[in-house]
């Protein structure tokens, strides 16, 4: 699959600047005829697991920022209308600032990237960086933080995609495939402007998320019954299929992974099969997880290995078909969960090597596979420090430029981007009036909460 352009190039980019202003970017309204955002958010809960909707709900109502995070297909509606230069790369369709964090590895190095592939898609390059730079506006808002604030985090952001595009622009191939940075590279570039206390916070960090293994999640979310593990019941947030409240769930979530690991096994590389095929299946469970996903079917599965002692926690969840997917060419991957995998692959340095797909039981549900919190964190932003933020969206805005790169034409992206401010001033004015619209979203949503058109628990 390709979606770099032919006739790119620097000059080229620098060209689409007469036919798609720089400046254009920065104003946005919405369109004339946009559908009721409550009813486009409703509408993706049609698929969903029934008795989990008013979870999801519950989730999104929290905050203005938790929102966001949920309403990514109605931001792709919005972005649908928005200029863009043609260009193409492969984009993560949701790339806002929670999405991005540390984890290990197949090297067991903790690395930071993007980590959340469900919507990825080939597609125009800005609608992600829109979605980043929004996501910074939101989250100083949601942090106290003043106007000004909000148009330096999202400018920040930007500028540092655009710098780093340039980077990317000038390197050769493979040495742009291997760019990476990992956690120890980046506390040692802010090591000069950490504070004591920062150092100490960093360090913690580090070693939590390299202790986040398959033997942490046993201690966390298993029990020992007549010697051997099983799932514990945290309802609603994690039940095992042997008590699911209603049983087509059961059905769909037990005997789809049961009768789909053999699928699983034959889409990892050969060597991995071979050792997955050491391990037994032990007990599996509907996790709920993040925000957006609520209510979609995400379990997790307990192998064991060796003996009891020797777990190995694997995470199974459903992928639909993507937010983008009304705007764009439908994907080339039948299988929606293969979509993710392909997707994931292309944009990280590094991948879980674990990654898989398969079908489910109910026809037409896809899942992807991947190893449960291996080593996976991200830092604390809701609470966190105007500094703080500036520097996480210096490492956000790199490492998705570094992202786009893999796949498109950084050469062209470099060059409608330019050397000056223009860009990222349009990108920041663009994060303001695209928070003012999700406030707006937001207070329609949490009123049809109140008046009682849509349902919303703990």
């Amino acid at each position: 699959m390709s979606v770099i352009e032919e006739g790119s190039g620097h000059a080229f980019g620098k060209q689409l600047r007469g036919e798609v202003p720089r400046s254009s970017h920065g104003r946005f309204a919405p369109a004339h005829d946009r559908p009721d955002p409550v009813a486009v958010l409703t509408s993706q809960n049609e698929t969903r697991i029934q008795w989990l909707v008013p979870v999801r709900h519950w989730r999104m109502a929290q905050s203005p920022f938790a929102f966001y995070r949920g309403a990514a297909k109605l931001m792709a509606l919005d972005l649908a209308t928005t200029p863009a230069t043609g260009l193409q790369a492969q984009i993560c369709g949701d790339a806002h600032l929670a999405n991005f964090g540390a984890y290990g590895s197949p090297e067991r190095e903790l690395v930071f990237d993007l980590n959340d592939f469900d919507e990825t898609v080939p597609g125009p390059w800005e609608w992600d960086v829109k979605r980043l730079v929004a996501s910074f506006a939101i989250a100083a808002r949601h942090n106290g933080l003043d106007a000004a604030d909000e148009t330096d985090l999202a400018a920040t952001a930007s500028a540092t995609y655009r710098g780093a595009m340039s980077e990317f622009a000038q390197m050769r191939y493979l040495e742009a495939w291997y760019a990476h940075l990992s956690v120890d590279d980046i506390f040692e570039a802010f090591a000069d402007e950490l504070t004591k206390k920062e150092r100490r916070s960093a360090a913690k960090f580090s070693r939590k998320a390299r202790a986040k293994d398959s033997l942490h999640s046993l201690s966390k979310l298993a029990e020992k019954v007549n010697g051997e593990y099983r799932i514990k019941t945290q309802p609603p947030l994690l039940i095992p299929a042997r008590e699911f409240p209603i049983e087509e769930d059961a059905v769909e979530i037990r005997g789809g992974i049961t009768t789909s690991l053999a699928d699983y096994l034959a889409s990892v590389p050969d060597h991995l099969e071979v050792l997955l095929r050491r391990f037994q299946l032990r007990d599996i469970a509907l996790k709920v997880v993040g925000v957006g996903s609520v209510g979609t079917r995400c379990s997790i599965v307990l192998l064991q290995g060796r003996d009891a002692e020797d777990p190995f926690f694997l995470q199974v969840k459903e992928a639909s078909r993507s937010v983008l997917a009304d705007h764009l060419p439908e994907s080339v991957y039948a299988n929606q969960g293969q979509r993710v995998v392909v997707g994931q692959r292309l944009m990280q340095a590094a991948s879980d090597s674990f990654l898989g797909w398969t079908r489910g039981t109910i026809s037409g549900t896809h899942y992807y596979w991947r190893q449960l919190k291996d080593m996976k964190a991200s830092p604390e932003t809701e609470s966190a420090s105007l500094v703080a933020l500036r520097r996480f969206a210096v490492l956000c805005g790199w490492t998705l430029a570094r992202a786009h790169a893999r796949s498109g034409d950084s050469r062209a992206i470099a060059g409608y981007v330019g050397g000056g401010d223009v860009f990222d001033r349009a990108m920041a004015d663009f994060a303001v009036a695209y928070a003012d619209q999700n406030e707006s979203d937001y207070a329609a949503f949490t009123a049809a909460i109140e008046s009682g058109a849509v349902a919303a628990h703990e």
